[in-house]
C-alpha cells in the first residue's frame, strides 16, 4: 500500500539537523505498524511524510505504487483527505461542539449537509462505544472518551490509512489500553492500516511489526514478538 524510498529529511537554515536519513520502507494493506525509537530520533517526522502534512528533502513517497508529487500542495491535500485519517496526543476537539459535532467536522468540511452529517457521526461514535455521550461537550468528556471522539472524527471519511502520533500517550494505563484495543479491533474487523508512533513498548508489541527508529534511520522492521 505504502511505499518510502531512501526518504531524506533536515531542518535550520542549512539542513544542519537531520531528522531522517535514507529512509526506505513499505507497509502493506491491512498491516498495524508501532513507530518506536528514543526522543527525537525521528519518529514524527517520520509520520509527517507518510502523511503528507510534510515533504521529503529527499527520496519518494508511493501509494499503491503512485508516486506522491511532493511539489504538489494541491495533490497532498486531496490524497490526506481521501486517504488518511490522523489522530494525535492532544485529541484537537474543538470545546464548542458536542461529542458528534466533533465527529462530524471532516464530512462538513467535504460539503455534507447537517441533516446528513449527525447520523453518520452516531454510527461512528457507536463504533467507538461513545455514542451514549453524542451531545456532550469536550469539557465533560474522560481524556479516553475524548480520544474516542477523536477517533471517531478520523475514521468517519473512510480513510484506507490511520496515523496516530502517541494517542495513548495522555491517558493513564486503563485508558491507554483500551484505546489500544478499540484500534486493534478496527484494524482486523475493518483492514484498515494503522501506523502508529508510541513510547509504549508494551503496546508495540502488540502490533504487528515494530519499526525502530535511532539517530533518523530505520534499523529494525520486523514483526512485534
Amino acid at each position: 500500500m505504502l511505499t518510502l524510498t531512501h526518504i531524506s529529511k533536515s531542518y535550520g537554515a542549512r539542513g544542519e539537523v537531520a531528522a531522517l536519513t535514507d529512509v526506505s520502507l513499505g507497509i502493506g494493506q491491512g498491516e498495524f505498524c508501532a513507530i518506536v525509537g528514543a526522543s527525537g530520533c525521528g519518529k514524527s517526522t517520520l509520520l509527517n511524510i507518510i502523511g503528507l502534512l510534510d515533504r521529503p528533502d529527499a527520496g519518494q513517497v508511493a501509494f499503491d505504487r503512485r508516486v506522491i508529487d511532493a511539489g504538489s500542495r494541491a495533490e497532498a491535500a486531496r490524497l490526506r483527505n481521501e486517504l488518511i485519517g490522523f489522530v494525535f496526543q492532544s485529541f484537537h476537539l474543538l470545546p464548542r461542539l458536542t461529542a458528534w459535532q466533533n465527529a462530524a467536522l471532516p464530512l462538513q468540511y467535504r460539503g455534507v449537509s447537517r441533516s446528513d452529517r449527525r447520523p453518520r457521526a452516531l454510527e461512528m461514535l457507536d463504533q467507538v462505544g461513545l455514542k451514549d455521550r453524542a451531545e456532550h461537550l469536550p469539557s465533560e468528556l474522560s481524556g479516553g472518551q475524548s480520544q474516542r471522539v477523536a477517533l471517531a472524527r478520523a475514521l468517519i471519511g473512510a480513510p484506507r490509512l490511520l496515523l496516530a502520533d502517541e494517542p495513548t500517550g495522555s491517558l493513564d494505563s486503563a485508558s491507554a489500553n483500551d484505546i489500544m484495543a478499540l484500534l486493534r479491533r478496527i484494524n482486523r474487523e475493518a483492514g484498515l492500516t494503522i501506523v502508529m508512533v508510541t513510547h509504549d513498548r508494551d503496546l508495540a508489541a502488540r502490533c504487528d511489526r515494530r519499526i525502530e527508529l535511532h539517530d533518523g534511520q530505520v534499523v529494525s522492521a520486523e514483526a512485534a514478538a
